[in-house]
């Protein structure tokens, strides 16, 4: 199916965007995330009220808090410094805005410089980016946010899977080649790297997800990458449904399952490829389960104390004792 045809298919099957106010973010929250040496680290997150990405990705619900057109030049720092100043003191801030942060449809670049002293007190900026937005005059872009800020400039990228035939039917108009040349942009000019690793894609095959999904863990870990971040495909969002058998939702044991491979790479530097071989250690390797709305996989009277699990390897990175269940809806 052509990119078009893609196209047309997702936005066909959408329900209507919620409304948002291009003057302040649509959210805001606070965190405590482990560093790479097992510290908490106080974190405010800012999820950005923006121009919807361009690309129209199959598995994608974040576009229901976006707008249809750029923001005006200015609200992009107002809206952070709303955010702030209604959250705790953090280091670290994370500004997540449902597409790339170094898309000038999305987010002014005239606004860099305001938004720059605005992060000024955070040791670490994190934000987003499609490999797309990190080449070119975009890559330019990013470099010189970079140089404006204080802190440490990390990038997460959502490579979503490494399987080759499921990302190139997702529509996110990318490929394995061209998250391993963001990464080694990334790379070359000491930006950090954040990895989005989906968990039961569209198209990928019930008895594959594990798998793939540690493959995809191995594929970031070779790519440079300091953090992955394991989320499980949420429906909701019209294409999903309307996909019938070609999706189906996962159940927490394999999310456990991910983590804990996860957790074991980043303890002895080996991965199933052997992609990962470097010689050392991946030492500072972090593995995180997105538990936001976990409960809509909850499947019987062990989710719970698997849901608590997963929070306890998200804030300790290390494997707690196994939760042991009965039933078969979560094995």
């Amino acid at each position: 199916m052509h990119f078009e045809l893609r196209d047309r298919f997702v936005l066909d099957h959408r329900p209507s965007k919620n409304r948002v106010d291009p003057q302040r973010p649509y959210a805001a929250l606070w965190e405590e995330e482990p560093d790479s040496n097992g510290a908490l680290i106080p974190t405010a997150v800012v999820f950005l009220t923006n121009r919807e990405c361009p690309f129209h990705c199959v598995m994608c619900d974040l576009w229901k808090n976006t707008l249809d057109e750029t923001v005006e030049p200015g609200l992009i720092p107002q809206q952070i410094d709303a955010a702030l100043a209604s959250l705790p003191p953090a280091r670290q801030l994370k500004l997540y805005n449902a597409g790339s942060f170094f898309d000038p449809q999305a987010i002014p670049p005239s606004d860099d410089d305001a938004i720059a002293r605005t992060v000024d007190g955070f040791d670490r900026v994190i934000v987003e980016s499609h490999p797309a937005f990190l080449a070119g005059v975009h890559g330019e872009r990013c470099l010189h946010f970079r140089d404006r800020i204080r802190g440490r400039l990390e990038v997460a990228i959502g490579l979503e899977t490494a399987h080759e035939g499921v990302l190139g039917r997702l529509n996110k108009r990318m490929t394995l080649e061209s998250f391993r040349r963001a990464s080694d942009f990334l790379r070359r000019h000491d930006i950090a790297l954040r990895v989005f690793i989906l968990l039961s894609p569209p198209f990928m095959r019930a008895e594959e997800d594990v798998e793939w999904a540690c493959r995809s863990i191995d594929e970031a870990v070779a790519c440079g990458t300091s953090v992955c971040s394991i989320i499980p495909t949420r429906g909701g969002n019209g294409a999903i449904e309307a996909l019938g058998d070609e999706y189906h939702p996962p159940n927490l044991a394999a999310l456990e399952a991910v983590v804990e491979y996860g957790l074991s790479v980043s303890a002895s530097g080996y991965g199933k490829t052997r992609r990962v071989l470097q010689g050392e250690p991946r030492l500072g390797l972090r593995v995180f389960a997105d538990l936001w709305d976990i409960e809509r996989f909850y499947s019987c009277s062990c989710s719970p104390l698997r849901a608590a699990r997963l929070r306890t390897m998200n804030r300790d990175q290390r494997v707690p004792e196994r939760v042991t269940c009965a039933c078969d809806a979560c094995t």
